[in-house]
This record gives structure tokens, sequence and C-alpha cells, in this order.
């Protein structure tokens, strides 16, 4: 159960004051009948609720695609940075959502942010095999032995032994490398570390795809989109 006011707050009506005018007002019906108390109860998905004559199309969730810029921290609340949140419009934050995963402060590319715990629950558990795949350059060359110990699994530095992950080399010279990075898991710093255990510094990163989505490229870095049905379903799908 919910309030109303809530509800239709949530959906862009405007705040919870200027519906407890609209409702005084006597223009938002709930089944039918015209609504006295901007507190009442309800399950939104099993009542129809008119607001000045219009049906209201309800949803519980809300995705998107973000092109997470630098300087910009993948939490809901800090207290010394910026965060993606901060980035939304109202009408997206009052769904309360939060960060898939986390990407570092200074790295770019592929967010996504919901407020849907089932769906995150799937897509940052190691469990579900979910990949991510990354754009770096590393400040010195990338070889074949580095592709075999990442596909072996690389010991971080406080013992832990990431799983198999994939090393693509595009690019490499004495003076640096360009490689893309597949893996399944979101350890902190994961990336970053993986290569200064091969005795390599990360100098870039870029997530670009998460499971089966790409990033859309025409996103300025800070921009973001909901994400389309074809794209839901292909994250839910996995």
């Amino acid at each position: 159960m919910e309030r109303l006011d809530k509800v239709l707050s949530n959906l862009g009506y405007g705040s919870r004051k200027e519906i407890k005018a609209m409702v005084k007002k006597g223009i938002v019906q709930v089944d039918g009948k015209i609504v006295k108390d901007n507190g009442m109860q309800l399950e939104p998905e099993k009542v129809k609720i008119l607001v000045n004559g219009e049906e209201v199309v309800y949803r519980k969730n809300i995705y998107l695609m973000m092109n997470k810029p630098a300087g910009v921290v993948s939490a809901t609340v800090d207290n010394y940075d910026e965060t993606v949140i901060d980035l939304l419009y109202p009408e997206h934050q009052v769904f309360d959502p939060f960060p898939v995963g986390r990407l570092d402060k200074d790295t770019v590319g592929l967010l996504l942010i919901t407020n849907d715990g089932e769906l995150n629950h799937k897509l940052i558990s190691p469990k579900w095999h979910v990949d991510k795949v990354y754009y770096a350059e590393i400040d010195k060359s990338v070889d074949e032995k580095d592709v075999k110990a990442f596909e072996a699994g690389v010991l971080l530095d406080d013992g832990y032994k990431c799983m198999s992950a994939k090393l693509e080399i595009l690019e490499a010279t004495e003076d640096g490398s360009k490689v893309y990075v597949t893996v399944q898991e979101g350890k902190y710093h994961q990336v970053k570390r993986m290569f200064e255990a091969q005795g390599k510094k990360v100098v870039y990163l870029r997530r670009i795809r998460f499971g089966k989505l790409d990033l859309d490229e025409s996103l300025q870095e800070g921009e973001y989109r909901e994400l389309t049905e074809e794209e839901l379903g292909m994250l839910i799908q996995g």
C-alpha cells in the first residue's frame, strides 16, 4: 500500500503540497470516486486514478542509462562529491533510484540507474555471469602474458583471486596500450588493481557494455536517458 500523494508525486504530477491542493479542488478520482484525503492508502497497480479526467499511467520502476562523467561518484549520497543521482532531473530523483554497481570516480561510461532491487541484484551478482566490458588505456605495453594471467584469474593485492577475465589487445607499444577488458565481477577498483598486479597502470577507463547493452554513443558525458523496452528486455533476459 502507498499514499496517493506519493504515487502522484513520483509520477511527476507535482509536489505533495501541490497534489494536496489538487485533491482539495476535487480533480482527483480513484475508481470513479472523488478523493477527499490526499494521504489515502492504495495499491496503485490495482486501481484507476484520474487527474482532471485523464487516467494516470502508473509505473513502479525506472531504468536509466547514463554516460557517467569523471569526477562524479557512483552513490546516492556523498558528503564531499557530486553523485550520479545529483545529475538526474527531479522527476527521476523522486523514484529514489540508485546506481547498479559502481564506477570509480575517475572512470567514465555506461552506468545503469534504477530503483528495481531485484534486477540490480541479478546484474551485479557474479553467479549470474553478466559481462561488463571496458575500454582501457594502459601506461605500458600489454602482452600475451597479461592475456593469460587475466584468463587464469589475477591475484589482487589483498589476496583475492579474480574470476577469469578476457583481455583483448587493440594496440600495444612501449609507450602504452589500448585494450578491451571483460569482467563478471565488480570488486573495488578491480580493473585498475588487476593491471597493477601485472606491474602496469590504467590511465583511462571507460565502460562500454553491460550485459548485452551497449553504451548509447549519442549520450554526452553527464547525459542520460530512459531505457527502451527492448533494452530493458535484453537486461532482464541476460
